[in-house]
């Protein structure tokens, strides 16, 4: 008010001295007042809704089973497009996922209540549905690599990649700290130690949200630590262990001013999170001070006591702000509004998720600017993208083994390269890339493989590849895994050659017996979301390395450091187990025994 009295003074003055001249007085330019401030502004819109409207902003779709027509009908708060659900095809362009994003925002703005959608997705390492985005390591190698600006940096990339689509909401990172490498999410939790959370997890935040994108820190709370790994499983660990090491980065989410937080499938000494009025309204948004908006995770609610009804009222009332229900969102806005209306939820609470989700719309501007975008031809897979995507491989990249100095390797030599990962981005990518179970294709639109990279550093010394390893003088062995997500990646024989290791690893490892008995020097490589015993076939290598999954540009980055370019620098963020029965044998233990495991969290070597 003073600023505004102020203004006014200043304008009458002006007008009381012309007064006193013949000249007329000069044109000014003043500011116009900001008079309300955003909350202000989210208070004036709430007064102004029915409760219909309300609920609706509350309630977020899948693409696939609601129409532009139904977002203008009912008005409802949110879409998302699932892992590897893409407007028509996985070719889709930026301006193809642009045009069905505005056709759904245009219809939202029709709506009774005029608002825009907030739209979601789960980019994860790059806006990874996208066909022809920059995919970065997933978390796992970034947790090796453990550089904060590298991390902001990432989340800035992204942040360019999404926003090319229009989209702004991103269903990462995922801050989970893994208690057992059987659980198929290992690969998105950076660390089995929240010591590395601590350091990347505000980094990775602000790079997306200083850049446009809403975050989401998830699941919330104890994804990684659920007895066995098991996916959506129960947490049976004490409230000062939970807090001590599950909770940890989550203050450092909140610090970070995330905009929403995603609730876990899975359970804490049975009760589920989901229903949780403990962990989420006494401690996330009391005791913690969160102040954006509690996403549910897909369909998670129906797993929760009851019927429908009850489902939908324990949710709301424990603290979940938005409702992800893909194909039942009809159902659950009606349901929603019908528990309003007998009492069972209180309109107040209603508001305040309402007043939670508007605010984040204000603040990353689409309420000002919904139809946003960013210019494919110089925000998508840049070739400042593709740099930064490469040196976050060769920060990643973790050496278990050099034996006299095996690595790096001389750029003159004769080399042969195998193994099922040796020729196969898709591989390099893993799960949540293309689809949600991964892409297992070896060319999917950007990137080149291990193999094509070592080829063209040898083509600058006019050599080519060796076409069998008993011409060579190295021999490189690609290892991997098969691409997973979720709980699909769920096991605990994780080795070289069992669980969902691929089955012709066994073939190139009987080709690196072969070669080191012939006196070649082997290089083994492991692409994997997790650490895989490797037991006596070790041996068989005079160096390795965890390469983890590198995404798109992990070809030219390892090469990088093959050859010496570059010297690894990653540092194990997970202990590495001498044999399965080792499996949950981690740092966070009181007395944490170095020497017990094959290497120990914190291990990797360099070269001299």
């Amino acid at each position: 008010m003073k600023k505004i009295i102020g203004i006014i003074v200043v304008i009458l003055s002006l007008v009381l001295l012309s007064g006193c001249t013949n000249e007329p007085a000069p044109p000014i330019d003043l500011p116009i007042p900001d008079v309300l401030t955003t909350a202000e502004k989210v208070q004036s819109k709430i007064d102004s809704m029915s409760l219909h409207e309300k609920v609706a902003q509350m309630i977020q779709a899948e693409r696939g089973y609601i129409t532009p027509e139904d977002v203008e009908m009912y008005g409802i708060g949110s879409i998302l497009s699932g892992g590897g659900s893409h407007p028509s095809s996985y070719l889709d362009t930026a301006n193809d996922w642009y045009q069905m994003y505005f056709n759904y925002q245009q219809s939202a703005l029709r709506s009774s209540s005029e608002i825009p959608i907030i739209y979601g997705i789960d980019a994860v390492h790059g806006n990874n549905n996208l066909y022809g985005a920059t995919i970065f390591p997933h978390n796992i190698g970034l947790g090796a690599a453990n550089d904060p600006e590298l991390m902001y940096e990432i989340g800035k990339a992204t942040a360019e990649e999404m926003l090319v689509t229009g989209i702004t909401w991103t269903f990462a990172p995922a801050v989970s700290v893994v208690s057992d490498i059987s659980w198929g999410r290992t690969y998105e939790g950076l660390s089995e130690n929240p010591i590395i959370h601590l350091n990347l997890v505000q980094s990775m935040i602000l790079g997306l949200q200083e850049n446009g994108v809403s975050a989401t820190a998830k699941h919330f709370v104890g994804d990684g630590g659920t007895s066995g790994g098991t996916d959506q499983g129960n947490v049976t660990l004490d409230e000062q262990t939970i807090r001590e090491i599950h909770l940890a980065p989550y203050y450092e989410a909140i610090d970070a001013g995330v905009d929403t937080i995603m609730i876990s499938y899975s359970s804490i000494n049975n009760m589920k999170m989901h229903g949780n009025d403990y962990w989420i309204n006494d401690i996330l948004k009391d005791e913690m001070g969160f102040e954006g908006f509690i996403i549910s995770d897909w369909n998670a609610i129906h797993q929760l006591p009851g019927d429908y009804s009850d489902q939908i009222v324990a949710s709301v009332n424990a603290g979940v702000d938005m409702l992800m229900e893909p194909s039942d969102w009809l159902s659950a806005l009606e349901t929603l509004e019908a528990a309003v209306n007998n009492g069972r939820i209180l309109e107040s609470r209603i508001d305040d998720a309402v007043t939670r989700i508007l605010m984040v719309k204000y603040t990353r501007g689409l309420i000002e600017n919904p139809f946003a975008k960013l210019n494919p031809e110089t925000n998508l897979y840049t070739q400042e993208h593709q740099d930064l995507a490469r040196e976050a491989v060769r920060k990643s990249l973790v050496l278990l083994k050099n034996e006299d100095q095996a690595l790096p390797l001389e750029k003159n030599q004769s080399i042969y390269i195998t193994g099922p990962a040796s020729d196969n981005v898709g591989y390099m990518c893993g799960g949540w890339t293309t689809y949600w179970q991964g892409n297992t294709a070896a060319r999917i639109g950007v990137g080149i493989s291990i193999k094509q990279a070592v080829s063209n550093v040898l083509g600058t010394q006019s050599l080519n590849l060796a076409t069998s390893w008993n011409q060579a003088d190295t021999v490189i062995v690609v290892l991997t895994e098969t691409p997973y997500s979720e709980g699909v990646g769920d096991h605990d024989n994780l080795t070289l050659t069992t669980g969902l290791s691929h089955p012709e690893n066994a073939a190139a490892l009987a080709v690196a017996q072969d070669a080191q008995a012939a006196g070649k020097n082997v290089i083994g490589i492991l692409i994997s979301g997790r650490p895989l015993v490797l037991g006596t076939y070790l041996d068989r290598f005079d160096a390795f390395i965890a390469a983890w999954l590198p995404g798109s540009e992990g070809g030219s980055g390892i090469a990088d450091v093959l050859f010496g370019d570059y010297a690894p620098t990653g540092k194990l963020s997970y202990s590495w187990p001498k044999d399965i029965s080792q499996i949950g044998y981690i740092s966070t233990y009181l007395n944490y025994d170095e020497t017990f495991v094959m290497f120990p969290f914190g291990y990797g070597l360099t070269y001299a």
